[in-house]
């Protein structure tokens, strides 16, 4: 299986001849923001853009929440796809996407600028930013179940549908995402250390709960994810291994949730314990 890549910011109109692209070099298989499509239907995943917010489609876009990437291998594994065509935003997210996928190394990398015009990849930003529309080049009938309610229009870039009225190569389905309209979305430190905080001290184990520290663990400009430490008293007499676990598990389990921030490492510093009287 031979693995190539589309690269281009966002909204320079990747999607939009991805399947060219796929068709010009052989690639019987795309993968786009979170979804394995294949001959003109989505085999596995779920679309980025049925996500709630801009964090939470990047995340699913480079296939990190739980399952999505084991669903995606075991359907490329299934189908046996000749050439996979990953689209991305640069080179380091196709690479860490054919990572996750367990994917062989990209072969070849093709840039939007070699295959748009300025003036085509303005158009594809307009379309992306002012008016919140999306291409997935995938048939109406297949995107739907993937993306309930977010489909606007089905459009024909290249080819005008023939008398059997069946779907060809280069027609797409705009979508608008979920989260088109919401502006730009900050979470504070502050608000994750509520988050702790209030997980904390719903475990009657814990007694009292000392400094909570969040830091940012980046990778040049990239952030990789939150590191959270977390000082408590426990109350004596319980194995103090299992309940940190516990504890653990749950604190990053609820800032994911709730933030949709990937938790890297949460560190508990037990500082004494609470005997009874």
């Amino acid at each position: 299986m031979d693995v190539i890549a589309l690269v281009g910011p966002s909204g320079t109109g990747k999607s939009h001849r991805a399947l060219l692209v796929a068709h010009a070099h052989q690639a019987d298989a795309i993968i786009d923001d979170g979804l394995l499509i294949q001959d003109g239907k989505i085999i596995a995943g779920t679309s980025a853009k049925t996500e709630p917010s801009k964090i939470m489609a990047v995340r699913r876009a480079i296939f990190t929440p739980p399952g999505h990437a084991e669903e995606v291998r075991k359907a490329i594994a299934k189908h046996k796809p000749h050439r996979i065509l990953i689209l991305g935003t640069s080179e380091n997210m196709v690479h860490k996407i054919a990572r996750i996928l367990e994917l062989p190394t990209i072969e070849q990398i093709i840039r939007i600028e070699d295959i748009a015009t300025q003036r085509e990849m303005q158009k594809a930003q307009f379309a992306r930013l002012k008016q919140g529309k999306h291409i997935i080049p995938v048939p109406t009938i297949e995107l739907k179940p993937h993306a309930s309610g977010l489909l606007i229009d089905p459009i024909q870039t290249f080819f005008k549908r023939g008398r059997s009225h069946r779907r060809k190569l280069g027609e797409k389905s705009i979508v608008r995402p979920a989260f088109s309209y919401y502006g730009k979305l900050l979470i504070d430190d502050a608000a994750v250390k509520m988050i702790v905080r209030r997980v904390a001290k719903e475990k009657k184990y814990v007694s009292e709960i000392g400094a909570i520290s969040v830091k940012h663990l980046l990778k040049g400009d990239e952030n990789y994810g939150l590191s959270i430490s977390c000082e408590v008293v426990l109350t004596y007499g319980a194995h103090i291994p299992t309940l940190i676990k516990e504890a653990q598990e749950k604190v990053r389990e609820t800032v994911e949730y709730m933030t949709g921030m990937n938790v890297r490492e949460v560190n508990i510093a037990v500082k004494g314990l609470y005997v009874e009287a």
